[in-house]
């Protein structure tokens, strides 16, 4: 059986072609400052976008976006002033999240939510 992180792993690596495909360049995959961690730095028409990955192999705990909860979005926050911080080139940003789900082998759906806020 394949462990949490392997499954991230592969929920990043399908997140990341996705991405892609959609106009996204991947900066950073996993930037991580102490405690916290940004799945994945891109850019997208020139802006800075921070996406959070969410990855499940079936619904039947729900959709996967649902994790990302306001102490989710609370914490990825942190982490990306602390981001800004260490790389002031970049003066404004957004917050992505890409809902990955594989229902069966080979058959797997994306949902994209751009500029997530509170």
């Amino acid at each position: 059986m394949a462990s949490h992180l392997d499954i991230g792993k592969e929920g990043e690596k399908l997140a990341e072609q996705y991405l892609s495909e959609k106009g996204y360049q991947l900066l950073h995959r996993n930037w991580r400052y102490g405690r916290y961690e940004l799945d994945l730095v891109t850019l997208k028409n020139e802006k800075l976008r921070f996406v959070e990955v969410k990855f499940r192999s079936c619904n039947q705990y729900g959709n996967p976006e649902e994790a990302v909860t306001k102490k989710k979005i609370k914490s990825l926050l942190q982490a990306i002033d602390q981001f800004l911080f260490l790389h002031p080139q970049y003066d404004d940003f957004r917050l992505d999240v890409i809902s990955i789900t594989q229902i069966a082998p080979g058959r797997v759906e994306y949902f994209l939510i751009e500029d997530v806020t509170l």
